[in-house]
This record gives C-alpha cells, sequence and structure tokens, in this order.
C-alpha cells in the first residue's frame, strides 16, 4: 500500500507512526486506518521492530472523525465508503473474537504501542488511544470524548475500555458531559503520562527505546498479551495461562540471554526468541 495519510520512521528498533493530514488536525478518515492498520500490522512481524509510536503531524494529534463525513451523515449522504461498519462475523469465538474490533486489534500486537499524543485529541482519535499500551501527552494540550455533543454514544470500545483506565464515574463523566480536559487533568486520571511539549516526540521515542532495549521482546509480547486476556478471565484462567507460559518461557533464547547477561554484568542483547 502507498501511504498518503500517514508516514513512517524507524530508529532504535522504534517505529514511529505518524497521522500525515496537518491542515485537518490529521481527522480521522477510512483511508488513514487502512494505512495505519497496514502500518501496524507490518510492523507486529518485523524483528527489527520491538517498539511502535503513534503521533500526529503539525500541531494536533487527531482532531477526530473528518467533519466532512459527519456533514454527510447529517445529510444522509455518507459513501459506504465512509459509513461505520459493524465488526465483521468473528471467524473466531470466544476470547480471541474481542480482539477482532476496529481498534481492539491493537492489544494483540506483540509489542509496546506507545501514543505521543503532540496535540488535541478528540472523538475516534481519542478512542484509538485507548487501545495503545501507553499514552504520552504534551504539557497544555486538550482531550474531549465529544460524541455527546454531536448526538452521538461511546463508540469504538471507549465504554468498555475508559472505565478500566480511568473508573467508572471519571469515564462517565467525560463521556457524558464531553467536556475538554488539558494535559494536567488527564495526568491526574491516570489517562495520560504528561511531558513538557519541548522535545515531546523524540522523549516519547527515547522511553519506547530504552524499554524495549533493557527487556526480552519476547517476554513483552507474552505479558502484554496476558494482561489484556485478564480482563476478560477468571483468576483461575489468567493463573493456568502464566503457568503454561512461564514453562514455555524457560525454553527460549532470551530466558537464556536474561540469565546470562545479569551474571555476567553486561548489556542484554535479546534476540525476541
Amino acid at each position: 500500500m502507498d501511504y498518503e495519510q500517514i508516514s513512517l520512521h524507524v530508529a532504535d528498533h522504534v517505529l514511529t507512526v505518524t497521522l500525515n493530514r496537518p491542515d485537518k488536525l490529521n481527522a480521522w478518515t477510512q483511508r488513514m486506518e487502512a494505512e495505519f492498520r497496514q502500518a501496524i500490522e507490518s510492523a507486529a512481524t518485523d524483528a527489527s521492530v520491538r517498539a511502535i509510536v503513534i503521533t500526529g503531524a503539525g500541531r494536533g494529534f487527531c482532531a477526530g472523525a473528518d467533519m466532512a463525513i459527519l456533514e454527510a451523515g447529517v445529510a444522509g449522504k455518507l459513501s459506504a465508503d465512509d459509513r461505520p461498519q459493524p465488526a465483521p462475523a468473528a471467524a473466531k469465538s470466544g476470547l480471541e473474537a474481542s480482539y477482532g474490533h476496529r481498534f481492539s486489534w491493537l492489544l494483540r500486537v506483540p509489542k509496546p504501542v506507545f501514543a505521543a499524543i503532540n496535540g488535541p485529541v478528540a472523538g475516534i482519535g481519542l478512542c484509538m488511544t485507548l487501545f495503545c499500551d501507553f499514552r504520552y501527552m504534551a504539557q497544555g494540550q486538550k482531550l474531549t470524548t465529544a460524541f455527546a455533543k454531536r448526538g452521538l454514544i461511546a463508540e469504538h470500545g471507549a465504554s468498555w475500555m475508559l472505565p478500566r483506565l480511568v473508573g467508572v464515574t471519571n469515564a462517565l463523566d467525560l463521556l457524558f458531559s464531553a467536556r475538554t480536559l488539558l494535559t494536567e487533568e488527564a495526568a491526574a486520571l491516570g489517562l495520560v503520562k504528561p511531558l513538557p511539549g519541548e522535545g515531546f516526540l523524540p522523549a516519547v521515542q527515547a522511553i519506547a527505546a530504552a524499554l524495549v532495549r533493557e527487556a526480552s521482546p519476547r517476554s513483552i509480547g507474552v505479558i502484554k498479551r496476558q494482561v489484556y486476556d485478564s480482563l476478560m478471565q477468571n483468576l483461575d484462567e489468567a493463573w493456568r495461562q502464566a503457568d503454561a507460559a512461564m514453562l514455555e518461557s524457560f525454553g527460549s533464547e532470551d530466558f537464556r540471554e536474561g540469565v546470562a547477561h545479569f551474571l555476567e554484568r553486561r548489556a542484554p542483547a535479546f534476540t525476541g526468541r
């Protein structure tokens, strides 16, 4: 796929995906979504990429759905490409079916995904960040759910994920009111981690690079699966999954390297295998 609405850059095992419609504050389109998913799914199987950072070009992160699409919806003129699509009939059942939705597939990417929120974020753009593993936000920026002020509802898994991040009461406040939060309040709720605006993106990239340099990529992938699966499991299921995964870990290259670099007092050289 030729990328028109995103751009990609790889350095230090970190892929940076930049939403690239700066004149529209990177408003979300079906084309952007297709490119976004293609890029991240490719990175998920690329051994040279160990972490993913998502950010926006220009002064915005993502202002939500493109207003031209919303206006077409009001006029009853949404094209088939722009109309929200229900999840396809699940090819898988049970736990795996939960990862087949619009953004929930990000939870199955076996690498840490960082949202580097450099500017305003709203609506569908915010929903996407809820399914990232980490949300860093530049100080003094703005965030809103937006839906209730547009006559819409909590879409794209927000009603499931947001309460798990900030608690039910705070989630209802943000969803009902659709009010605007600055970075500092969002950080106080535990929704984001704040960083200074100056040097913001390099700072997030450095955090991502350090994480995957110092920890086993294989361990990160397995732990990520454990954590998100556990949100839908009981304790016995989660415990049994962990026991099986631990036995598999003992046979991995990264386990042998993890012990060796500790005993030899040197930096790790993990392979992810």
